[in-house]
């Protein structure tokens, strides 16, 4: 009774699922379905399913009062999940929306960022995708249900690229991250000081050159001396040009190959015709030096990285691992993370808040410098407030839990700084379309 009438081309969607047809006139159709908050009755209903049967680019739509949801099935390539979601609200109701946020891997440029965007918003159902090169992490907004983590994952993987969602129960995900951090920074910096020293003697002829003397190396120890650098240290470059180019797509990578590679080549080419009459003439050094070059900006732009998420990780530190929680009578030691509200937490002298919570029994002295800055210690005693990560004082006292988890003070906090420094300026998205061209 409270169904407005399906169309019949929906008979067959299930659940969450994402399906592509290709119809009879070849024109690719995707489906959607939208939950839709709002609704009373199946005018309302109605109503938007005669909004979006007016819109360019939707074939069919059905919308169920019973179920609150959308179905919707439109040609891709003619509007998007945006539109559709603009349009559903301009009838004065709301589209339920969910977040993913996960790392990604093998970015080495903003175009790499850009490629991962476009595979992303390819997917129906996503509303917003941002990618971030320095901190190689991905936020994307997306109808809720549509979609789950392994699309997104496979979107990226599709563009040449890994993804990897974090799980908040695993505690030593950070520390791993930070050691392969530390690992990839100490065989970069190797990388460097190798090319460097290969490099140094093409440069040194490049040198006695200018300043008046005729001095070249034998061109065969040129070879031998730009061959690695070439080939063994530039192989990174080969790579990620060699999986640009699958995703029809350009990078730095495809800009550094092709141009050191024809430095190389040409070279190799005069070497083979001229023999050791080719001296003075070969170009070795420029394909060295600009792969040196390079991994300098590579090794230089990784420490930066290393920066921008120092701020995080000493927030994250601040949060124990585990927390003494008193169940059925006895202490016993669990991971914060599986902690519930109103159980009650035992914090001895010297540690850590781990949860936010109300003082049940006790008093102490409580360091909140962490939230406002003021190092002298604060007075709780039972009923006051105490916030997560807050380092307990002289007293033992038991808290009940309140907020854990990503509702607790400090993971908020931790959430806004990667907000501040996920987001681009409007001027950033411009240099993003602009190298995007180039």
């Amino acid at each position: 009774m409270g169904q407005v009438k399906n169309c019949s081309s929906f008979g067959q969607l299930s659940g969450c699922s994402i399906r592509e047809q290709v119809m009879s006139n070849t024109k690719s159709i995707t489906s959607l379905r939208a939950p839709v908050k709002g609704m009373t009755c199946t005018a309302c209903a109605t109503r938007i399913q005669k909004a979006l049967g007016k819109v360019p680019g939707i074939s069919s739509a059905a919308v169920n009062f019973a179920t609150e949801s959308a179905d919707v099935e439109f040609d891709p390539a003619s509007i998007n999940s945006n539109e559709i979601v603009a349009a559903i609200t301009r009838t004065g109701f709301s589209v339920e929306e969910s977040t993913f946020s996960f790392d990604v891997g093998g970015m080495t440029c903003s175009a790499c960022a850009q490629r991962i965007e476009k595979s992303l918003r390819k997917l129906p159902g996503v509303l917003e995708a941002n990618v971030n090169v320095a901190l190689e992490r991905a936020d994307v907004r997306v109808v809720a249900g549509q979609l789950t983590a392994a699309d997104l994952e496979a979107a990226v993987v599709r563009a040449g690229y890994t993804a990897h969602f974090a799980d908040d129960a695993d505690s030593n995900e950070d520390e791993q991250h930070r050691e392969r951090e530390a690992a990839a920074l100490k065989r970069e910096l190797t990388l460097l000081a190798v090319s460097a020293l290969l490099t140094l003697p093409l440069v040194a002829q490049m040198v006695a050159m200018i300043a008046g003397a005729h001095w070249h190396l034998p061109p065969f120890a040129e070879l031998a001396l730009a061959t690695p650098v070439q080939f063994i240290i530039g192989a990174r470059f080969y790579k990620a040009a060699w999986k640009a180019l699958r995703a029809r797509s350009g990078n730095m990578d495809v800009l550094v190959a092709m141009g050191t590679s024809t430095a190389y080549l040409y070279s190799v080419y005069l070497l083979i015709s001229l023999g050791n009459k080719a001296t003075g003439q070969l170009y070795f050094e420029a394909s060295a030096v600009i792969i040196t070059l390079v991994l300098l900006g590579k090794y230089m732009e990784s420490r930066a990285k290393r920066g921008t998420t120092a701020a995080i990780r000493q927030l994250m530190d601040l949060r124990p691992k585990v927390a003494r929680v008193l169940r059925d009578g006895a202490e016993v030691e669990l991971p914060v993370a599986a902690l519930r509200k109103g159980d009650i937490v035992v914090v001895k002298p010297g540690e850590n808040m781990p949860v936010d919570g109300e003082v049940t029994e006790g008093s102490t002295e409580v360091d909140e410098s962490l939230i406002t800055g003021e190092s002298i210690p604060v007075v709780k005693a039972a009923g006051d407030k105490v916030t997560g990560g807050s380092i307990n004082g002289t007293g033992l006292i038991k808290v009940s839990a309140t907020a854990i988890g990503a509702d607790s003070t400090l993971s908020r906090i931790i959430k806004l700084v990667e907000n501040a420094q996920e987001g681009k300026a409007p001027i950033q998205r411009l240099v993003d379309r602009i190298s995007e061209i180039f």
